[in-house]
């Protein structure tokens, strides 16, 4: 059992970057503010899944292989840079939807977890950013790091859950005010592209 004074610095810590601007959240509030609350929130779960990979990754000592292995590194980085490509392209081909619940252009859940599954275990910096914040918070006197790396792991996915889902909701709010703007879908969906076209030359390039 980890102590408050370890695990409320850890929570506030985490609130505060799911909190901050970047391509997750914003992915999660485009997505429910053209498509629905319920989208907003298959996109949650789906980065969440991811952040187990990289929670387990940590865990096990995979992200520190990762970090001393550079073609690992890069191969990864390779693999996200061309999946947000990917996505980047099919957002800027997107056009006007009827928003509908039974729209066939609508993606499914399914589509959009799996969207947010490879959007998260895709970014090898994650796992790097997780090597580097999980163990500040680890203290060997009290028991296996490798439980507590597991336990502050699920802590954070915890924040994420409960951030990402409230943004999920106010997103899914704008609904029907973008069904009536066909010009605002098509404008949220060109920035939705330069989000991921941004990331994957960031992950390309840094």
């Amino acid at each position: 059992m980890m102590p408050l004074d370890t695990v409320l610095p850890f929570v506030g810590a985490a609130i505060l970057l799911d909190l901050a601007p970047g391509p997750d959240n914003l992915f999660v509030l485009s997505q429910s503010a053209l498509y629905g609350r319920r989208a907003g929130f298959s996109v949650t779960a789906g980065l969440c899944t991811g952040l187990l990979v990289h929670t387990g990754a940590v865990a096990l000592g995979v992200a520190a292989l990762l970090q001393a292995s550079p073609t690992a590194f890069l191969v990864l980085k390779g693999i996200g840079a061309a999946y947000l490509a990917w996505l980047a392209l099919g957002a800027f081909r997107a056009g006007a939807l009827e928003l509908r619940s039974d729209s066939a252009d609508r993606p499914s859940r399914i589509r959009l977890f799996t969207q947010g599954i490879l959007m998260n275990i895709t970014n090898p910096k994650v796992s790097l950013f997780f090597l580097a914040f999980l163990p500040q918070f680890v203290d060997p006197s009290r028991g296996a790091p490798w439980l507590q790396i597991l336990l502050l792991g699920a802590l954070f996915i915890l924040t994420v859950i409960l951030v990402f889902g409230g943004m999920a909701w106010a997103g899914g709010g704008l609904r029907g005010w973008l069904g009536r703007s066909s010009r605002v879908q098509i404008l949220l969906n060109r920035l939705t592209g330069l989000l991921f076209l941004g990331l994957a030359l960031k992950l390309a390039l840094f």
